[in-house]
């Protein structure tokens, strides 16, 4: 999971773009970049690590330019290494530079036809410059320059009936535009605003409303599946559907915990799905544990904080805040590295003895995947001095392996897979364990936008929208991504960047 934003302003956007990656810095935390256009030049920064220490003043006074793309990385298909920190950047045509959300699920079938019919080389792991070099191909086939929207949006179209999965993109093609498009499932979140600015007009699209919020953008509207969006560096905004036959499944594992509360996704409130979810996980309580003794709730801060507080409300207990987070450690959940996770948990969290000591608690967290963290946390709920400790999950039993841009690819990672909720409860120690249902959890959502009539929820349900996804794709995503495969593609790729170095290329 990442964030893109993207800005063409007639002022500008280095500050802007900043301060709209620093709200989406909870998509990923890996890596940053942001490179703008100045006199038919790009300038780029990235790096490994937060958006505040990859951008100190001296980079920030380089990035020139009245337009703009940025990234933050959470990596999935690729390695963590810095030489894959996005935005990515090809000379031909015309000079291109792109940003992307998501996951390719045909990326080593697209790889081998870009470099045996097109010549083009990537030099990395990452299905983002595979991206790149697909849209870059198509729109190399135009017949004239400067390119027509037509022939745009003809490019996007084509990179749609190419590659499959997720993907939210943003890109800068020098003496054109910048083009955003959505996947035709419309699997990961992208939206569009627009301010003036001194009687100009700029245009603005980010993963999330939040973002539009940060940098004074007005809401205009989601992208749609299969959507492309083409702003001139002149002002001109173009839009077209460029998918044939587009359809609305968004990734319902934003709502869960992904996006920030006050962002909007597809019109959904995030805050107000996570609300719904309580109230529904709140009644299920009522039904399946009526005998159970519950003194007081307390959330597992802080994305299950909104659904905790409306469990609270629909049992008639005390809601407390039992734990306090330490906010200059990062989410646990989108850290590389199992390791890193564990160390983190204690480090994140502490525990307030008076609202555990001789009670009967139940925690609610937004979901439970690998199951570590719940273990740690339920262990510490003990030492505080718990009497019993139960677990409410606002989200179903995730069982299944994510193929589109969520990093839990292997099953044999997923505490839920293959085992009861009984088992699982025991794994992570816990007195009881109770899951959202997955129609409940879908309800919930939908309820803040009835038009959408499926939801991507293939990591509960193991059915993926795409319809690409068999065991043999699912074994060779074990293959890529397991935590051994990652480090071993992080320390080649950082030792051919030192002889690359070392050969002053």
């Amino acid at each position: 999971m990442c964030g893109i934003v993207g800005i063409v302003g007639s002022t500008p956007v280095n500050q802007s773009i900043y301060d709209a990656l620093t709200v989406l810095q909870h998509r990923g935390q890996d890596a940053a970049g942001i490179v703008t256009l100045e006199s038919n030049r790009f300038r780029l920064r990235k790096a490994n690590g937060l958006v505040r220490d990859v951008f100190e003043a001296k980079h920030m006074q380089r990035l020139q330019g009245n337009v703009g793309i940025g990234h933050v990385r959470y990596p999935t298909a690729g390695s963590s290494s810095a030489s894959e920190a996005q935005p990515f950047y090809v000379n031909s045509p015309y000079g291109i530079s792109l940003a992307h959300n998501g996951n390719l699920t045909n990326a080593g079938e697209i790889k081998e036809q870009l470099f045996e019919k097109a010549r083009r080389h990537v030099n990395t792991t990452s299905d983002s410059e595979i991206l790149l070099n697909v849209l870059a191909n198509q729109l190399e086939n135009a017949k004239t320059y400067p390119i027509t929207p037509v022939e745009i949006f003809d490019a996007v179209r084509e990179v749609h009936r190419m590659v499959s999965g997720a993907y939210a993109v943003v890109s800068m093609v020098i003496g054109h535009g910048m083009i955003a498009f959505r996947d035709p499932h419309g699997i990961r979140p992208l939206c569009l605003g627009k301010r003036e600015v001194e009687g100009q007009v700029e245009y603005m699209v980010a993963s999330e409303s939040v973002a539009l919020d940060a940098v004074g953008f007005d809401f205009m509207r989601d992208v749609a599946p299969g959507e492309a969006v083409y702003i001139t560096f002149d002002g001109q905004l173009f839009t077209q559907q460029c998918a044939d036959n587009p359809t609305l499944n968004p990734c319902v594992f934003e709502f869960v915990y992904f996006a920030r509360p006050d962002s909007f996704i597809d019109k959904v409130s995030v805050y107000g799905a996570r609300v719904n979810m309580g109230q529904k996980l709140g009644e299920k309580i009522k039904r399946e544990w009526a005998d159970v003794d519950i003194d007081v709730v307390i959330p597992i801060p802080e994305t299950s904080c909104d659904s905790a507080l409306e469990i609270a409300r629909t049992l008639d207990k005390p809601y407390r805040q039992g734990f306090v987070k330490n906010r200059y450690v990062g989410r646990t959940f989108i850290m590389p590295g199992q390791q890193m996770r564990r160390k983190s948990v204690r480090r994140k969290l502490n525990a307030i003895r008076s609202e555990f000591k001789g009670k009967s608690v139940l925690l609610v967290d937004d979901s439970i995947v690998r199951g570590t963290t719940s273990e740690q946390i339920i262990e510490m709920a003990r030492e505080a001095g718990a009497r019993k400790v139960y677990l409410a999950s606002a989200a179903p039993e995730v069982r299944f392996p994510n193929v589109y841009g969520i990093d839990m690819p292997t099953a044999n990672e997923l505490i839920a897979h293959g085992r009861e909720v009984d088992e699982i409860s025991k794994m992570i120690g816990a007195d009881g364990l109770i899951f959202q249902d997955l129609q409940d959890l879908v309800d919930a959502v939908a309820e803040g936008n009835p038009d959408i009539q499926q939801f991507e929820t293939s990591v509960f349900s193991g059915s993926y929208v795409t319809g690409d996804i068999d065991q043999c794709y699912l074994d060779y995503l074990d293959s890529l991504r397991s935590e051994d495969a990652k480090t071993k593609r992080e320390i080649q790729q950082d030792l051919a960047n030192l002889e690359l170095h070392n050969e002053g290329v």
